[in-house]
């Protein structure tokens, strides 16, 4: 496969007259490999509420990007898995790695005065929480969780309202995602639907929803952003 970042679809819309002024990033699997740790809070959920048995761990990331009380309802398990879900998370939050090359990337996007947001299947105050923890929420202008809509990915509202906080030119504004909920939410939006390689994402599905633009590393990002004003 190329690695020329746009390679699938059409290249951005217009973008030699309208630069991307905004991103909006997913968390999980595009800025931080957290896959271990959701496995092991998965696995100990499951044993909590559930009992004996394999945790049906592959199943629960085929739907992530989804809310966690979504995905449980999807798989027909207890909603009550979600408490010590969540509490075996924040636990293990510790344990949870950036990609190779975000932070460059994150801290090159700023000083080419691009606003930054993050759009999430977590909550709202786990997602900051993890991004205190990393030591990068600052790089963000906004941070929301599928709490803080009335309807989560794949709906478009978290993009919308996120876009909205930041006062972001849909025709300017790309969202990076590694699952096909992001890519629904994205072009729900209104906006450029990327789509993240790097991490464990199902590849052939992902590439079967078509996205717009395809990157296989982080700073394959910065060809579609070039700078438009000073940091803010």
């Amino acid at each position: 496969m190329t690695s020329h970042p746009i390679s699938h679809g059409a290249p951005l819309s217009g973008a030699s007259t309208a630069p991307v002024t905004s991103v909006v990033f997913d968390l999980d699997g595009v800025l931080v490999n957290s896959f271990a740790v959701m496995r092991e809070a998965f696995t100990l959920a499951y044993a909590e509420v559930v009992g004996e048995g394999e945790p049906p761990f592959e199943e629960y990331n085929r739907h992530l990007g989804r809310y966690f009380p979504d995905i449980m309802r999807i798989m027909g398990l207890p909603l009550e898995m979600e408490a010590p879900f969540v509490r075996e998370s924040y636990r293990l939050a510790h344990l949870v790695e950036m990609f190779d090359g975000v932070p460059e990337l994150l801290s090159e996007l700023r000083h080419r005065g691009l606003r930054l947001a993050v759009a999430t299947g977590k909550s709202g105050p786990r997602a900051r929480s993890l991004l205190d923890t990393l030591g990068i929420r600052g790089q963000f202008h906004v941070v929301l969780g599928s709490d803080e809509v009335a309807r989560p990915k794949p709906a478009p509202d978290i993009v919308l309202k996120a876009m909205d906080l930041m006062d972001a030119d849909p025709d300017r504004t790309v969202m990076v995602g590694d699952a096909v909920t992001d890519l629904a939410s994205a072009r729900g939006a209104g906006i450029t639907a990327v789509a993240a390689m790097w991490g464990e994402t199902d590849e052939k599905t992902l590439l079967a929803a078509e996205p717009d633009v395809i990157l296989h590393k982080p700073a394959e990002l910065l060809a579609l952003c070039p700078e438009v004003t000073a940091a803010p």
